[in-house]
């Protein structure tokens, strides 16, 4: 009972953090082996704890994304590491062979050619309503041939490549593409989801014509402008030789895949197979059997990012995994270095997930001296602290060589400042040599003139280039200037989220997060949570951040989007909530609003102007709120009466 109570909390909390959190406290590996220990143990005593993950499916609904539930229950799958299960499985039917996608279970509705509603799979019975953001997934048809109702199920998906170039310009880095998907799916502001350019590809009919085959499903589907997974008619003499092929695909797939899915072809016999209840019985999962290779640790290597945190990578004696050699492999956090018992030159194992990512399975070891974490940071030798859970480590030095240099990094790149001809390496020796200490530095390049163009690898004509993109990026949206000072948690679609809150005034905008109160306005803004608000706080009560920010707007010429000159909605803030029928979505509506000096909050409070909801009698607790504040609930009809007009 000990050992089932401990499995079960491990793999919870390892449910919750990857599900609800986006985050790791484990590897795949470690997790796959404890769920098969509970999955033994639970068959040999046969006890199963109420609150065993193998009675449950996916992660619960949590945040404010609007709950919905599924017509049909979407279970997941029972899964085998031997090829011989999936022969015995098939027997005398005809099989479909495909990629087991590694991103966030979805489904989409359609009606009469429109794309109604998307689902996350959620609990496999209550999901959240994503449609906000499926519509601007890279590749989803908003209309489709067929005008009758369906409805399908798909992984949504981040392509290896996006991934890779995303977590490029990333200080955390995601640890995979499920992760960072499945973020930018469930964000509150559709912007996310299209900036990472978030993908769909469908594998299944939940609703819809009728079909014989799952292979003429297929067919179906694609007709209506999916893309599909890809899929290989097999049989039990066949599927052995076709997980070979599929294997050798690996190393050339754009998506990530964390195994293969057989289910059977005939429609029909399905059916009759029915489901346990977690598993249906006409599919059945195959997971690769992770290549492992034995190596010694040599070394627990730690960088600096440019705010300061402190992130753990493993180096090892190289070995050759899944056709390429490696010899490092990151631990993502202090939790994950604590939870291996890591002591330089102990033996360990390790796999690549999904056959990409370099990962430490096993400390073979354990019983050495722990691997200290540093008390000082390894680039300044400021003071190391280890905050948050999980536990991460930061360099508490803001005046870090480190952070300094990424942090001008990021403020020169392109969605920031946008200032060309200065790489990591220029700016080191532009600090290296008294040149630059802060970003207002940059604008005053030109009284070391002389000094840089006698610089090797600088020259007149280098030099003029730097000096052109300067002044070039004083012309500056203020977003990108906001999201160029590096604040933590505070990205591109956050920083304009902020800019259209406070209509694009920066004093306004420093003089709120400074405030005492600084949380009552900041979480007003739709998709902004405490962490954000306590970063910016903390950013703007620094006073020697302040001065700076104060003489950048000397120097900075900002432009503001155009706004209507009619301005009926100024000084007014607008809470939004249920579907719209005169504009395209909510988006629409708030742009609309904000076009004509009007905020749009997320949540109903005392500093509310008016509510708008089409069901101005309903029991929401939105409606609620504003009854009990006073606030009055508009129809969009009450609304465009009254403001309709600023519309021309």
């Amino acid at each position: 009972m000990t050992r089932l109570q401990e499995l079960t909390t491990l793999l919870n909390a390892a449910n919750r953090a990857y599900y609800h959190e986006n985050r790791e406290i484990m590897s795949d590996f470690e997790y796959d082996k404890l769920y098969d220990e509970l999955v033994k143990l639970e068959a040999d005593t046969g006890i199963t704890l109420a609150s065993s993950p193998t009675r449950h499916v996916g992660y619960e609904v949590v945040g404010s994304l609007t709950k919905a539930a599924h017509d049909i229950p979407l279970l997941s799958l029972d899964k085998t590491k031997n090829i011989n299960a999936l022969s015995e499985f098939l027997g005398e039917q005809t099989g479909l062979l495909s990629w087991k996608l590694d991103g966030l279970s979805i489904v989409l509705k359609y009606e009469n050619g429109q794309l109604k509603q998307a689902i996350t799979r959620g609990n496999g019975t209550i999901g959240e309503d994503v449609t906000h953001n499926a519509k601007v997934f890279a590749n989803i048809p908003v209309t489709t041939p067929y005008k009758g109702s369906f409805a399908l199920r798909g992984e949504a998906v981040i392509s290896l490549a996006d991934f890779e170039a995303i977590n490029a310009n990333e200080e955390i880095k995601y640890k995979n593409p499920r992760n960072l998907c499945s973020g930018a799916v469930r964000q509150l502001n559709s912007e996310e989801a299209a900036k990472r350019r978030v993908n769909f590809y469908a594998f299944g009919l939940l609703a819809g014509p009728d079909a014989a085959l799952k292979s003429e499903q297929i067919a179906w589907i694609r007709q209506q402008g999916f893309d599909t997974t890809f899929f290989e008619k097999v049989t039990s003499q066949t599927v052995a030789d076709a997980v070979a092929r599929f294997k050798e695909k690996i190393p050339t797939e754009l998506l990530a895949s964390d195994g293969l899915v057989l289910t059977f072809d005939d429609i029909a016999y399905s059916a009759t197979l029915g489901a346990t209840s977690k598993f249906p019985r006409d599919s059945l999962a195959f997971k690769w059997q992770d290549e492992l290779a034995e190596t010694t640790l040599l070394d627990i290597e730690w960088n600096t990012s440019r705010t300061g945190l402190i992130n753990p990578v493993a180096i090892f004696e190289p070995v050759e995994i899944e056709g390429t050699v490696v010899s490092r492999a990151s631990l993502h956090n202090v939790s994950i270095l604590r939870g291996l018992q890591l002591s330089v030159g102990d033996r360990i194992t390790v796999y690549k997930a999904n056959m990409i990512i370099p990962q430490i399975a096993e400390n073979l070891s354990r019983g050495g001296e722990p691997c200290a974490i540093p008390v000082q940071c390894p680039v300044c030798n400021g003071k190391a602290e280890i905050v948050g859970d999980p536990e991460t480590l930061y360099c508490t030095n803001s005046n870090c060589d480190a952070q300094q240099v990424q942090s001008l990094a990021h403020f020169v790149s392109r969605n920031a400042m946008n200032i060309d001809g200065l790489s990591e390496q220029t700016l080191e020796k532009f600090i290296a040599n008294g040149f630059i200490s802060n970003y207002m530095d940059l604008f005053d390049l030109p009284s070391h003139e002389e000094s840089i163009v006698n610089m090797d690898g600088f020259g007149r004509k280098s030099y003029d280039n730097l000096i052109m993109a300067i002044e070039a990026s004083k012309d500056v949206a203020l977003p990108n200037f906001i999201y160029a000072l590096g604040i933590r948690h505070v990205g591109l679609a956050n920083a304009k989220l902020l800019c259209n809150y406070f209509v694009h005034s920066p004093m306004e905008i420093a003089q709120v997060c400074r405030a005492e109160n600084y949380l009552e306005a900041l979480l007003d803004i739709k998709g902004f949570g405490e962490a954000i608000a306590d970063s910016l706080h903390e950013y703007f009560i620094d006073d020697s951040h302040m001065e700076l920010y104060e003489q950048a707007l000397g120097i900075l010429q900002i432009k503001t989007p155009a706004l209507s000159e009619n301005m009926p909605l100024a000084g007014q803030t607008f809470v939004i909530t249920g579907d719209v029928a005169q504009f395209a979505n909510r988006k629409a509506l708030q742009e609309f609003i904000e076009s004509h000096g009007g905020k749009v909050a997320g949540s109903v409070s005392a500093k509310t102007t008016y509510l708008i909801n089409n069901d101005a009698t309903s029991t929401s607790g939105k409606n609620k709120k504003a009854a009990d504040l006073g606030v009055p609930i508009l129809t969009e009809s009450d609304f465009m009466g009254l403001f309709g007009t600023a519309n021309g």
